[in-house]
């Protein structure tokens, strides 16, 4: 194949014509690391090693421009990649590089989950666990993180009865309205034994400390 035609397209794509027939758009880096130049003939090996460079070019780039508004685990980047680009080897290979340079860090993103979902929303173990699990974290590394803050889920638990259900905690012979407070709690990620365990303190103090 022979490349009949190489012009500026757009900014810094090029456009590369073959044989008179087939066109493809590069960037400028692309041409430039494989001297590519109008009437240079091209193996079919080649042209692949062309094309695989710059689709994993694209990848890269559109790995960037995702990661500038919010962080990514390795596994969630490297499912919007291949959504995008369809070749799981260039988008496996695309999320190396990202971790080499340190751009995305399974560790980092779990560490920064941890402090969103449980001193940030005060959930529990079990709700925080399973948010961690959706981003595609590993389930060691999850646990390892979570494990840290075995002292705050108590602590938690009592400023969210204090905090947020303490209206419906006037009354301990209220069981509907207890309930509620219980279903709230579950949803935040808290066993039945530590919500009742922190029901039950709660009522005996006394409400002595809290305003209805």
């Amino acid at each position: 194949m022979e490349i009949t035609s190489l012009t500026q397209y757009k900014g810094t794509t090029y456009e590369m014509e073959l044989d008179g027939e087939r066109k493809l758009y590069l960037h400028i880096d692309i041409i430039t690391d494989f001297s590519l130049a109008k009437g240079m003939k091209l193996e079919r090996g080649e042209l692949r090693k062309i094309v695989y460079a710059s689709n994993f070019r694209r990848a890269y780039e559109y790995a960037l421009y995702r990661l500038d508004y919010r962080d990514y685990s390795a596994e969630e980047i490297f499912d919007k990649l291949v959504k995008t680009y369809k070749n799981e080897a260039l988008c496996l290979e695309v999320v190396k590089k990202l971790a080499r340079a340190g751009i995305i860090n399974d560790k980092r993103y779990a560490e920064k989950l941890g402090r969103r979902f449980v001193e940030g929303k005060k959930y529990g173990y079990r709700r925080a666990k399973r948010e961690m699990r959706q981003k595609g974290l590993d389930e060691d590394l999850i646990e390892t993180v979570l494990q840290q803050y075995a002292d705050l889920y108590e602590e938690n638990l009592t400023e969210l009865l204090n905090a947020k259900y303490s209206r419906y905690l006037t009354d301990s012979s209220d069981r509907k309205s207890v309930e509620k407070a219980k279903s709230a709690l579950v949803r935040y990620g808290y066993g039945y034994d530590e919500i009742n365990r922190a029901v039950k303190e709660y009522f005996e103090r006394g409400n002595t400390d809290y305003a209805y």
